[in-house]
């Protein structure tokens, strides 16, 4: 809808400034906004178009609100009233009969329906998980990936050519202590007496490790190695722990189109060709026995060290030469999902960025807080090194993807989320996947009663005036809105819009559906009422799929 009159809006300002009542001046549909009132009393939606255009015409806002609204008329039968307010808004208020049109609509395109090419095909990199091979995924790995997944469906819905990439850090000191805490515990089953450091792994999983490594005889012949087969043993053990994410992913429903690796990154030289541009550039510099990034021209606090006194490259060393590849890849912006804790490395990559050559503007950082995991009422601890995590294999196991998925983007990435085990297995409408699903099974119930009766929705015989009941209406302006929640949540890289929106959604059709007999015997509005169950139940099952999460027809 909001796009329509977008364009009903730009017409009458175009019929205006033929007649010379306006100055011309070039304007485009981003330019103005248009908004839900607070106040049902100032219509359907409302638009600061006559104040965004005054500080370019020179002209007082209320005129040019007044030459727009006399061009526009009633927009071809789609306003009942159009007027003033204020300092120069302009309100709308909808014939009944123009947001009906959206269920004939819903019923042609689909699942297409929400479908757009806002993008533009501009190529997008997503980058999302990307957890250490160094231990499984928890539940708040689980977050990110569903964040990042839902976020490359709404993307590639709304037109972007996208793609989703996983990172793998596979080099440096962690990599050291992965091995050397599998061959510790491969020692200790093989009866010796070992001591493993508080700063390696000593999850379970580590004991399972050191277990399979044990019964090959190549694995024999590491550990008889010692130290000098640590770093064998750290590429077997990441190889086999990054195998088990991908499968935990899969049952997810998560998948990658790539994979990169910080080892051949490191390996093709990239890390080095990086800093040496840097260099070039004068960015790069020696002090204190380090090589240092001169971050500080850009905004950062301070300067930052990419290479220690030892020689060891830095996190920010290889993670600026990642980055740099991807723009030099092709990808005109790149989004990335980290955890909360990461907030302070940000202005520091967005000024390797641009001392590269590249716009800091172009990579965008969703920062994904905690997640409270509560089992019975009580919180339950998460420590990767010492192995007292739940991790989200054990989540999907208990309450399923379904669950799991939805509830994780029931808030905002950027807002802590404490994740009810209990509440996610109930069957109850306190369940919030549970509320919307059972919405669209409810539909698919009286779709099944119709087709009992010999009936189905037919969109040729569909008489919008048949609707007249207050809740008909709204679930139609909610359905209109559909599209643009697509849009906005895409665009703003907010998916948990959609979630929001479903939730709305299925509360209104659960209204509707315990205060309205749908199947009614007058065939007209029996008829005009499978149209616009139909229709929720399409929307329903589009705004599922786009969150990874099924809809199923009966509960």
């Amino acid at each position: 809808m909001k796009a329509r009159i977008k364009r009903e809006l730009l017409r009458a300002l175009k019929r205006a400034q033929d007649l010379g009542r306006l100055p011309t001046v070039d304007v485009d549909e981003q330019f103005f906004t248009l908004e839900e009132p607070r106040q049902a009393a100032h219509g359907d939606l409302a638009t600061n178009m006559a104040m965004q255009l005054a500080r370019v015409m020179r002209t007082a806002p209320r005129e040019i609100a007044q030459a727009v609204v006399e061009e526009l008329g009633n927009g071809g039968g789609l306003f009942t009233k159009v007027e003033i307010a204020g300092p120069g808004f302009i309100n709308f208020f909808i014939t009944p009969e123009a947001w009906m049109e959206v269920l004939p609509r819903i019923m042609r395109e689909g699942p297409d329906y929400g479908r757009g090419d806002w993008g533009g095909g501009k190529k997008v990199l997503v980058e999302f998980v990307s957890a250490n091979p160094t231990g499984p995924l928890h539940v708040g790995h689980g977050r990110g990936a569903a964040v990042g997944d839902v976020l490359v469906r709404l993307m590639r819905f709304s037109g972007f050519d996208v793609t989703s990439e996983y990172y793998i850090n596979d080099a440096g000191r962690q990599m050291q202590v992965l091995g050397r805490s599998v061959l510790l515990r491969a020692r200790e089953l093989m009866g010796e007496e070992v001591s493993l450091p508080e700063d390696h792994y000593q999850g379970g999983y580590i004991i399972e490790l050191a277990r399979e490594l044990l019964d090959s005889q190549w694995g024999k012949g590491l550990i008889q190695r010692g130290e000098e087969g640590i770093e064998e043993i750290a590429q077997w053990a990441a190889g086999r722990i990054m195998e088990q994410i991908k499968d935990d992913l899969k049952a997810f429903r998560v998948e990658f189109d790539s994979f990169q690796s910080e080892k051949a990154l490191r390996a093709k030289g990239e890390v080095e060709k990086a800093l040496g541009e840097l260099a070039g550039r004068g960015f790069i510099y020696d002090a204190e026995g380090a090589v240092w990034f001169r971050s500080s021209n850009f905004g950062d606090e301070k300067d930052r060290v990419v290479r220690r006194s030892n020689g060891e490259l830095t996190y920010f060393a290889t993670d600026i030469a990642y980055h740099h590849q991807k723009f030099l890849r092709g990808y005109e912006e790149l989004v990335d999902i980290w955890g909360a804790d990461h907030h302070g490395y940000v202005p520091r990559l967005k000024a390797a960025m641009q001392a590269l050559g590249h716009d800091p503007q172009q990579l965008k950082v969703m920062l994904v807080q905690m997640v409270s995991l509560v089992r019975g009422g009580e919180p339950v601890a998460m420590s990767t090194r010492a192995g007292q995590f739940v991790t989200l294999r054990e989540v999907v196991e208990e309450v399923g993807a379904d669950a799991a998925r939805f509830i994780f983007l029931t808030r905002r990435c950027d807002a802590q989320l404490e994740f009810d085990l209990a509440l996610a297995r109930e069957k109850s409408m306190d369940n919030p996947v549970y509320y919307v699903q059972y919405a669209h099974t409810r539909v698919a119930s009286v779709m099944r009663k119709a087709t009992q009766r010999g009936l189905s929705p037919r969109v040729e015989a569909f008489v919008a005036s048949a609707l007249g009941e207050k809740d008909e209406l709204a679930l139609a302006k909610s359905l209109s809105r559909f599209p643009e929640e697509v849009h906005e949540a895409a665009a703003n890289l907010e998916p948990h819009r959609v979630c929001y929106y479903l939730q709305e959604l299925a509360g209104q059709f659960h209204s509707y559906y315990n205060a309205t007999r749908i199947l009614v015997d007058d065939p007209v509005v029996a008829n005009a009422r499978l149209v616009l169950a139909a229709a929720v139940g399409q929307v329903l099952r589009t705004g599922l799929e786009l969150m990874g999460v099924e809809a199923p027809e009966s509960m």
